[in-house]
């Protein structure tokens, strides 16, 4: 089995972060979330795996390399423009060639990981085999029905009135029968060939299309919110690890990992928490579910439940909590500064006087 993962999306609703950095790669509990899809199919024992990149193809490729620290070998398969998932798997046929392969959505964070559903694919080699999640407002996905044997009859993308609640998530296993599938449809009516009516094609013409409901974690980080979400539920697996300094007037309780070279001094940290290397944290407060990343500055300040980009500043804030600020920011109080704000400070951003538009590409509160 090989792996096709697609992280060529432009990521729209993540700005302004995403102006500086793709949303595959941004961090849940300090890793990318590229690097759990990316970590999920090694488990899987899949040991060639094609990467599908757009705009942002060198910031992946200086992310994930040649594949080698993960024990994967990576090639690079460039969409120029995000025509669709069909699109990805078409582009990508050269590289698959007849293997069996999973693909996976490069932005869907799946700590549980995928074993069981590959386990049963490979038994019973349909010629697809989607992931299905129960879901409080399927419109918004791309919809299964299925019958009582587990055999998906039909799918519809993001319908008005869903006949099921069972959306079809991140991860895909399919034979070589997709292939000829993906050259028959046409585009959309949004211009993009979708993997729905590639499947929907194969269900047509009688090819096995199988579900397998989902138990596990899910979370498509494509918004501020499942990030927070996906970062929340990551650091409940953490295991304490001090490789930094920690004075003796700073105490740290449950769960906390502080990185090389990171110094903790006159603090308090309720953990969850991980502070990664080369960061300081002085005269502060920092709560459950909070990420910091490297060689960042906390300095009096209190945040908790939040995410810290690399190189950002946080500095005499209060009550900081559920927020994001992206890298090389700079957070100062603003002059109506209250505690349990929340801040969505994009990338390089810098704040003193009340936060901007979101849509600006600044700030955002």
């Amino acid at each position: 089995m090989k792996a096709l993962i697609l992280a060529g999306g432009s990521g729209v609703r993540f700005r302004p972060f995403t102006y500086w950095l793709p949303k595959q790669l941004m961090p849940v509990a300090n890793r990318p979330v590229l690097e759990y899809a990316i970590g999920n199919v090694r488990d899987l024992g899949v040991a060639e795996v094609g990467v599908v990149v757009g705009e942002w193809e060198d910031a992946i490729r200086d992310a994930l390399g040649d594949g080698a620290r993960h024990g994967l070998r990576i090639t690079y398969l460039r969409q120029e423009r995000p025509l669709g998932l069909a699109h990805a798997v078409r582009l990508a046929r050269p590289f698959l060639g007849g293997d069996d392969f999973v693909m996976y959505l490069g932005d869907n964070l799946l700590p549980d990981g995928v074993a069981a559903a590959a386990e049963e694919f490979r038994g019973r080699r349909p010629a697809a085999q989607l992931l299905l999640r129960r879901v409080p407002a399927p419109s918004e996905f791309g919809v299964a029905e299925v019958d009582p044997g587990g055999v998906v009859r039909g799918l519809v993308e993001k319908p008005a009135r869903p006949r099921s609640d069972l959306a079809v998530i991140g991860v895909y296993f399919f034979t070589a029968a997709i292939h000829k599938a993906t050259e028959a449809i046409e585009p959309s009516a949004r211009g993009e060939l979708e993997i729905t009516d590639a499947i929907q094609w194969l269900i047509d013409r009688g090819a096995g299309v199988l579900a397998h409901e989902y138990h596990g974690f899910w979370q498509d980080v494509g918004r501020v919110e499942d990030l927070l979400a996906g970062n929340r539920r990551l650091l409940t697996g953490l295991r304490p690890a001090v490789a930094g300094r920690v004075d003796a007037a700073s105490r740290l309780r449950g769960r906390v990992v502080v990185g090389r070279g990171a110094r903790v001094v006159r603090s308090h940290i309720e953990g969850p928490v991980i502070i990664g290397p080369g960061t300081l944290v002085e005269d502060s407060r920092i709560g459950a579910a909070t990420s910091v990343g490297r060689d960042c500055v906390v300095r009096a300040a209190e945040l908790s439940d939040s995410v810290v980009l690399d190189g950002a500043r946080v500095e005499a804030v209060r009550g900081l909590r559920e927020s994001v600020i992206g890298q090389h920011a700079t957070v100062r109080p603003v002059h109506d500064d209250q505690p349990g704000r929340r801040r969505f400070a994009g990338d390089r951003a810098r704040t003193g006087s009340p936060f901007a538009s979101q849509r600006s590409g600044g700030n955002h509160d």
